[in-house]
């Protein structure tokens, strides 16, 4: 019965019908039609969902990296990583690179960081002579960063719903965004000499570089102190993502003077109706919660994998094209919310860990943003790159082949992922 939920869900989707909806209507009808619940379980179940203090750092998180945006400072960001790489012939795809690390220690979003960086580095690469489904294919794949290097919004989430340590998945998030940074570097260095991108001359010189330093090196402290919060545990999650607001206020108002109240008050509205559209997805998870723990989902699946005789590997493989194809045809975080807590308990008992299992399914998902045809940042792309939805797909295939071929390598070498969370912690 219990697959008639998950038919309905998809069917309801397929409709046109707003994620949080159809997961909201396809549960509630489960649980009426079940007949021994009433509607008070329910709306105390939708509470239940969003009953939890760590959920307020996904709004502040996101607010950083909105308030990192409209005050300017994503462009001194890339101004200073333009002067060490900008010269080269892919220069300006590294410091879409580059800056998308940065981005990535302060925001935790993809789609935060794609908006951001583009909106400031695609008329730059379009001057300097770069295809625009070029920059925009780079531009969407370096994003992808964004929520693999701490802080992780989804790793927010995840933690959140399965108890996994969220400090621990950040740090265990580290070696494969460099592995991504590393493996795009070397595929637009090819993509680059193969199309005939010249090399830039950029003014570089010692006070030019002094100026740049004496410019950004307080932006660029605050990706440190968020991931030294959340590494030696000096204050909470929430409290390193309310500081990282106010010190990125007192720069841009202060320092920067980029940032008055009429704009602060319009990010804050943006990011506003962003969050909210995250927590009540998270309300009506709670009802999915409650059907899958009263089902013992968890269990059934896991006797019929025992019953298939999967190893660990074969699980992890089939894992990997679950999520890839979810990812491709939903949102990540309503496949997260209702997945990962049914498939986690299966993994544990097959001897995966939960905090590289944790990150492989986060950056599995985050593969769906530039995947067709729901890709989010693939849309985010044609309307500031202004390129056919078609052209960018096909730029991005290579792109997606070298992201996967990162996550199978996190996926069978789990101590990329576990190695420095067992050091630290």
């Amino acid at each position: 019965m219990i697959l008639s939920m998950f038919f309905l869900l998809f069917l309801m989707i397929g409709l046109g019908f707003s994620i949080w909806f159809s997961m909201g209507a396809s549960g509630t009808i489960y649980l009426l039609f079940r007949g021994d619940v009433s509607l008070r379980l329910i709306v105390s179940q939708l509470v239940s969902g969003v009953n939890s203090d760590t959920l307020v750092a996904i709004p502040f998180f996101i607010l950083a990296g909105n308030l990192m945006s409209s005050s300017g400072i994503t462009k001194k960001l890339t101004d200073f990583a333009d002067f060490f790489v900008g010269r080269f012939r892919a220069g300006l795809a590294y410091v879409s690179i580059v800056v998308s690390i940065f981005m990535a220690g302060i925001s935790g979003s993809a789609v935060s960081d794609a908006s951001s960086t583009s909106a400031v580095l695609h008329p730059i690469m379009k001057q300097r002579g770069y295809d625009d489904k070029f920059a925009a294919a780079i531009n969407s794949s370096s994003a992808v960063i964004g929520p693999i290097i701490p802080p992780s919004i989804p790793m927010l989430q995840i933690g959140i719903i399965s108890g996994i340590s969220i400090g621990r998945m950040f740090i265990g998030g580290f070696i494969p965004g460099l592995l991504i940074a590393a493996i795009l570097w070397i595929l637009v260095t090819y993509q680059a000499k193969k199309r005939g991108y010249a090399s830039v001359e950029v003014e570089r010189s010692w006070p030019q570089f002094w100026g740049l330093l004496k410019d950004t090196i307080l932006a660029l402290l605050a990706p440190i102190i968020i991931i030294s919060g959340v590494v030696f545990g000096f204050v909470t999650l929430v409290e390193v993502a309310a500081l990282s607001i106010l010190y990125i206020l007192l720069i841009s108002v202060f320092v920067y003077r980029s940032l008055d109240f009429k704009l602060f008050i319009k990010t804050v509205i943006d990011t506003a109706v962003f969050s909210s559209s995250i927590m009540i997805i998270f309300a009506v998870v709670g009802i999915y919660q409650y059907i899958v723990s009263s089902e013992q989902l968890g269990q059934q699946l896991f006797d019929l994998i025992q019953t298939m005789n999967l190893s660990k590997n074969m699980f992890l493989f089939l894992s990997l094209i679950f999520f890839l194809l979810m990812g491709c045809i939903l949102d990540a975080v309503p496949v997260m919310l209702i997945f990962f807590p049914v498939l986690l308990p299966v993994a544990i008992q097959l001897g995966v860990d939960p905090v590289h299992y944790g990150v492989i399914v986060v950056f599995n998902l985050m593969i769906g943003l530039v995947t067709p045809p729901v890709g989010a940042l693939l849309f985010i792309q044609t309307k500031i790159a202004k390129v056919n939805i078609n052209t960018l797909i096909k730029e991005m295939w290579p792109h997606i082949t070298a992201l996967v071929s990162v996550l199978v390598l996190i996926t069978y070498v789990p101590q990329l992922v576990t190695w420095l969370p067992g050091l630290l912690f």
